[in-house]
């Protein structure tokens, strides 16, 4: 939820946190500075994290709202990075996190936490996000470090020169091994999408990789880059993700997507590959075949 309201002459010239609490009463004066702390608020369209910065009479403030249980310090240190050379790191998202700065939130995302680890080392480029994870998968997602670097792989993404691999649990078996699906996506609601026939060309392989206990473990490769596509190809094929109930999938302790690999070839024809562990959540609720293919890969 997103609370706006105008300045006024009896506001003008308090903090930001004082104005923001006699325009909100319903507010405590903690839960607007947790909003300015955590990247919720904005000064005439403007991002501010100072709750003492003065206001003037027609300023426009805007307070994004979001559960007080989401508020969950990320940082990322030289030694949780999966992957980093000159150019390049990619981190390991854990689910329930956001991939970028949303109008409620920036401390707590994924592009920020990476922004502070680039500052700690001395970098003074911003953190770009060229691809994004759903906010309940987890996995790999790579960062440039720089605006060549950003280039070089964005059109990379665009043209499909950028090999991901995703894991993912379903409920039930399929009765073959491996297949394609080739179907259109399109928006249907303001957060899901679905198969359209006027929708944008989206194609994903599918591969059985363990079986039992009633669960099936799926290997993705996405050879498009549609928002929810795995998501959306798997429950058009039946057997929607387990804890993804937009689409239909049976309860689960967390939606049980990860993406667990990327790879691409850097400008001067070196590979860059980085390759996510499940979590425990993703351990507990696979088949055993799942975790010695896990260990196959590690060793």
């Amino acid at each position: 939820m997103i609370l706006t309201a105008r300045v006024d002459a009896e506001q003008a010239g308090m903090r930001l946190d004082d104005a923001a609490k006699a325009l909100f009463p319903q507010l405590s004066k903690g839960e607007i500075r947790r909003v300015v702390d955590w990247g919720g608020c904005y000064l005439s369209q403007v991002l501010v994290r100072v709750a003492s910065r003065s206001v003037k009479e027609g300023d426009e403030i805007a307070l994004g709202l979001m559960e007080p249980e989401r508020c969950i310090e990320l940082a990322y240190q030289k030694g949780d990075l999966l992957y980093e050379d000159k150019d390049f790191l990619a981190v390991h998202k854990a689910a329930g996190f956001n991939s970028q700065r949303t109008p409620y939130q920036l401390k707590g995302t994924v592009e920020y936490a990476v922004e502070c680890y680039m500052k700690s080392i001395g970098l003074k480029d911003p953190s770009r996000v060229v691809h994004r994870l759903d906010r309940g998968t987890s996995g790999v997602m790579f960062f440039p470090k720089h605006k060549q670097a950003a280039t070089y792989i964005s059109n990379l993404l665009k043209d499909g020169k950028v090999q991901k691999t995703y894991w993912a649990l379903i409920s039930g078996s399929p009765d073959q091994p491996g297949w394609k699906v080739d179907a259109p996506l399109a928006k249907v609601s303001k957060f899901r999408y679905g198969v359209a026939q006027n929708g944008k060309p989206a194609r994903t392989l599918f591969q059985v990789i363990a079986e039992g206990g009633g669960v099936t473990a799926v290997e993705a490769k996405p050879l498009t880059g549609r928002t929810h596509q795995i998501r959306v190809h798997l429950a058009h094929s039946g057997f929607p993700i387990m804890g993804d109930e937009s689409y239909g999938g049976i309860p689960a302790a967390r939606m049980m997507l990860h993406c667990r690999g990327m790879r691409f070839t850097g400008a001067k024809g070196k590979i860059i590959e980085a390759v996510a562990p499940i979590d425990a959540a993703f351990k507990q609720a696979a088949p055993e075949g799942l975790l010695q293919v896990e260990s196959v890969e590690v060793s």
